[in-house]
């Protein structure tokens, strides 16, 4: 082989070489859009959410994230954090329940909310049901009378005690608001508190064979523990005076959906994240097994860790198709920065 023919063959396996190295280095920068990215996350002090807050983390971190600890807050402070750059997403702002914190926080303007994270939250007060089967009591209104207020009486002060929200989580003062709008605040007292402590009271109440009168959502732990029309019912509310009767059962709460909150200059940098916030979504019974799980007793930061590995092993085709569209959606900027 003459030498110039062997010195051509050498180049042009050296530019071969190096195209594949770019290639190559293109595709492990396409698999890790976030590379050298920080996010904040921050979650309710109800751990609850913990497991969603989790898989979010996850995919973010499969993203090539740099994901801190999450700060424990509650959700008026999330939204403020978030609209100010001093954190990233909350993985459960409920919509409508949140809407007041979402647009005092600055609203479209410097938070988004992405996608579906969890639909059909549904929210209401609820009573055991051989009470309820007892004293034929299947409304709220009901409470009005003395006799059956005194049922739920837990301090002695002859007024129902009805176990409420964590004071900063918006239910707290919508409970408040029923009471007076509806005249049922001579008869009936919200407690408030730590969630978590209240609802352990009422269950073992409930286990005492004692009545209960208490206000829950899902998907939470509580329904899988007291078993909606099977160990209690929801109470029916009136519609709220000057608004049209709804069609069918009423619990006194529209039927909510929550999001991942974003800020928007971080999704507006950072597609990818976008997408994956957008796509992320989970089924409200898997949410209330995990929380079930959490009750029993499996709440360390490993344990939440192992959850969201089987629900993600459980899922992985789902779970791979929300990582490519993100993968795809953050390579866009920079091939039309080529351009």
């Amino acid at each position: 082989m003459k030498c110039h023919e062997f010195s051509k063959r050498l180049l042009a396996v050296s530019l071969f070489a190096a195209i594949a190295c770019t290639s190559l280095a293109g595709a492990a920068q396409e698999m890790q859009p976030g590379k050298g990215v920080a996010v904040i996350p921050v979650k309710s002090t109800d751990q609850g959410v913990s497991f969603q807050n989790q898989l979010v983390v996850r995919g973010l971190k499969d993203l090539g994230y740099d994901v801190k600890e999450a700060r424990e807050v509650e959700y008026a402070t999330a939204h403020i954090a978030i609209a100010n750059g001093d954190a990233t997403f909350l993985a459960g702002s409920w919509e409508p329940l949140h809407n007041d914190f979402y647009e005092k926080s600055g609203g479209d303007a410097k938070l988004v909310r992405a996608g579906s994270l969890s639909a059909n939250a549904k929210q209401g007060y609820l009573i055991d049901k051989k009470t309820a089967d007892q004293h034929h009591i299947t409304n709220i209104d009901q409470l009005k009378g003395p006799s059956i207020a005194r049922l739920f009486d837990t301090d002695g002060d002859g007024k129902a005690d009805l176990t409420g929200c964590t004071p900063g989580w918006a239910c707290e003062k919508i409970i408040e608001n029923l009471l007076k709008s509806s005249g049922l605040q001579t008869t009936v007292s919200q407690k408030t508190g730590a969630y978590s402590a209240l609802m352990a009271d009422v269950i073992a109440r409930y286990k005492e064979g004692k009545p209960v009168l208490y206000y829950t959502w899902t998907p939470y732990y509580v329904s899988a523990l007291l078993v909606p029309d099977k160990d209690v019912i929801w109470l029916e509310v009136p519609a709220p005076a000057g608004e049209p009767q709804p069609i069918g059962k009423y619990y006194g709460y529209a039927v909510n959906t929550q999001h991942v909150v974003a800020n928007k200059a971080f999704v507006e940098a950072n597609p990818a994240a976008g997408k994956f916030f957008q796509l992320v979504n989970i089924d409200v019974n898997d949410i209330n097994a995990q929380n079930n799980r959490l009750f029993s007793g499996e709440k360390t930061p490993a344990d939440i860790e192992r959850h969201v590995a089987l629900w993600i092993k459980s899922h992985q085709k789902t779970y791979n198709d929300w990582l490519a569209a993100a993968r795809s959606a953050g390579e866009k900027p920079s091939l039309q920065a080529g351009q």
